[in-house]
């Protein structure tokens, strides 16, 4: 029978305090479970209904970033691409007479193209990522009211009536984003692109030697993840109908904050878009707990930042603890097994 070792333990609780990809999971389970005892009825069908569309449109802009953090980068072009996509769903059939369908394929394809270009500015021009989009972001917001004119428009009422159904009781928005990221998930941990992507992430070097073209993977994160942005702002802007030129301001931190807490190093490396998405559910359920309790937008979104930082500092933590677990396991064998 095998008998865990002082090893075995330390790995357990490195693990379990890192939370990689598991802690998510429990964490969101547990907070579904107390949430109808903190607040009473903020489970109620209405304001789960509510809840959900928005849970989608942030899990499916937290796989993006995902993907971008697992190249080593952060991507602060999230609001501007998320912006870009709502705009061209919504602007290009209301003013410019575009079908609903060509301007759904081009409120992905245009954020994609922009996300190459800062990819392959970050990998082949060698700039910090913040930089490269930051000014992306900046870019990005200048063709938001190039093509709005400084109007917001509607969305074509076949998105608004889409994004507003529900089938089989579950809404749509949310059924999307459960197939995005069933996709992304696949290609992420079952092809070849995917294993790839994360050797990249992992080592340059080691991938280099195996012979995978570092710097296209790098540049194919980045655009694929503006292209999930470009869903994500679709999505919202048929759920909002008439969505404001800068709805994506809001969408920053808590990507980032699902990336983290969904298990994925800033470091780079391996990443699970799948529990971004179930961290992405966590977050936006606890602000629904929030505002059941009636707290101000202002103290949730310092609550956010609380909980990534407290993560973070714990993630910082696990190696030592667990170093210091397998030390004092050490000694106290030492002392068992010296002679008296």
């Amino acid at each position: 029978m095998h008998t865990k070792t002082g090893s075995d333990r330390g790995q357990l609780m490195t693990r379990a305090l890192s939370g990689r990809y598991s802690a998510i999971w429990i964490a969101t389970l547990a907070l579904f479970a107390v949430s109808p005892l903190i607040a009473p009825g903020s489970l109620g069908l209405a304001p789960l209904l509510s809840m959900l569309p928005f849970a989608a449109v942030l899990a499916i802009a937290a796989a993006g970033q995902t993907l971008v953090v697992q190249q080593r980068g952060l991507d602060l072009s999230v609001p501007g691409m998320i912006a870009l996509g709502a705009v061209l769903v919504t602007k290009l059939p209301q003013s410019y007479g575009w079908d609903v369908l060509p301007a759904v394929l081009m409120g992905i394809a245009v954020p994609l193209v922009f996300g190459l270009i800062s990819g392959a500015v970050v990998v082949f021009f060698r700039v910090m990522p913040l930089v490269v989009t930051l000014g992306m972001n900046s870019v990005l917001l200048g063709v938001v009211f190039a093509i709005s004119k400084g109007t917001p428009a509607s969305a074509p009422a076949v998105l608004n009536r889409m994004s507003l159904d529900r089938t089989l009781g579950i809404p749509n928005t949310l059924l999307i984003a459960l197939v995005v990221l069933a996709i992304a998930g696949f290609i992420g941990g079952q092809t070849v692109i995917g294993r790839r992507l994360t050797a990249v992430g992992v080592s340059e070097a080691a991938a280099r030697v195996v012979g995978a073209p570092v710097g296209s993977y790098q540049v194919l994160g980045y655009g694929v993840a503006a292209g999930l942005y470009g869903i994500a702002g679709i999505l919202l802007a048929a759920y909002t109908k008439t969505p404001a030129l800068f709805l994506g301001d809001s969408y920053l931190l808590p990507t980032v904050a699902a990336v983290v807490l969904g298990g994925t190093a800033l470091t780079g490396g391996l990443a699970s878009v799948v529990s971004s998405g179930v961290a992405a559910l966590f977050l936006t359920q606890l602000g629904q707990l929030f505002r059941a309790l009636g707290w101000p937008d202002s103290w949730q979104l310092i609550a956010q930042a609380a909980v990534l930082l407290i993560v973070v500092l714990v993630r910082a933590l696990a190696p030592a603890v667990s170093t210091a677990l397998r030390e004092r396991k050490g000694r106290q064998a030492d002392v068992v097994s010296s002679p008296a």
